[in-house]
């Protein structure tokens, strides 16, 4: 889906902004369609989670306005946009003194949700993400990691936000219960029509989940689009080269497979 093809629920114009002598990000602009998945990719220190924060409001530009629903965040707004958002970082980010069921309940307890309502969204949350009611007491640090992020994935959708923040939020798996958990996030997202930005470092991923790429570099927008246009035509050299470098390790395995299954002389 194209960013002019539909409603834009988050917008970034002219973005700029510096941590001590390190420009972050110069002059980036973005749109992310509703009801869509918008995958940020790039290498580390390209910018990618100072945008995921600057959308949660947990930072504020130097220069340029993030834009939510075509209204500027903003001191006076920026409370009840939090509530329609999700945000969900690396490794969960549950607190570890508190039991899952008090994880994912925190935010609907701090507006005032009664009782009743909280343990109907917990159970509807619990079923969409496959995780055993048995767990909901227990802290995080005695559940598996595909179970912690299943939990941090229902903490992220208690309040049924419009917008969700991910940050790398399978970059910690092992490989297979990442692919496993792949497959029902996007499955979730399918079924929930929410508008979604994530980051990820990892090409194939972005491939799987996004509608729209953005890759980044320095801090700035070097293409973006459909996967297939960063796949098949690279607006500079450095996005074939980034698209080669996350291909290399695939094309080593394969190599290296077809190694062992020769016949020994």
């Amino acid at each position: 889906m194209a960013a002019s093809d539909a409603e834009i629920m988050l917008s970034y114009r002219g973005i700029s902004k510096r941590y001590a002598n390190q420009l972050a990000l110069d002059g980036v602009s973005l749109d992310c369609p509703e009801a869509a998945t918008t995958v940020l990719i790039g290498p580390s220190g390209c910018g990618k989670s100072t945008l995921l924060r600057l959308a949660a409001g947990l930072i504020q530009p130097d220069v340029g306005e993030v834009q939510f629903e075509g209204a500027p965040l903003s001191t006076g707004n920026l409370r009840s946009a939090r509530l329609r958002m999700g945000y969900m970082i690396q490794e969960g980010g549950l607190f570890p003194h508190l039991g899952v069921r008090a994880n994912v309940e925190l935010m609907a307890r701090e507006l005032g949700w009664s009782a009743s309502r909280r343990r109907d969204r917990l159970a509807e949350l619990a079923e969409l993400v496959q995780l055993p009611a048995a767990l909901l007491d227990r802290f995080p640090l005695e559940l598996s990691g595909g179970q912690r992020q299943r939990a941090a994935l229902m903490r992220a959708l208690m309040l049924d936000p419009d917008l969700i923040l991910l940050d790398e939020p399978l970059g910690a798996l092992d490989p297979m219960i990442r692919v496993e958990l792949q497959r029902e996030l996007a499955a979730i997202f399918q079924r929930l029509h929410k508008t979604v930005l994530m980051v990820t470092h990892d090409l194939a991923e972005a491939v799987f989940f996004g509608d729209q790429l953005v890759l980044l570099r320095a801090g700035r927008i070097v293409q973006q689009g459909p996967a297939q246009a960063l796949l098949q035509a690279p607006a500079e050299p450095f996005v074939a080269e980034f698209v080669n470098a996350q291909r290399e390790p695939q094309r080593m395995l394969t190599e290296a497979g077809q190694g062992l299954s020769a016949p020994v002389c």
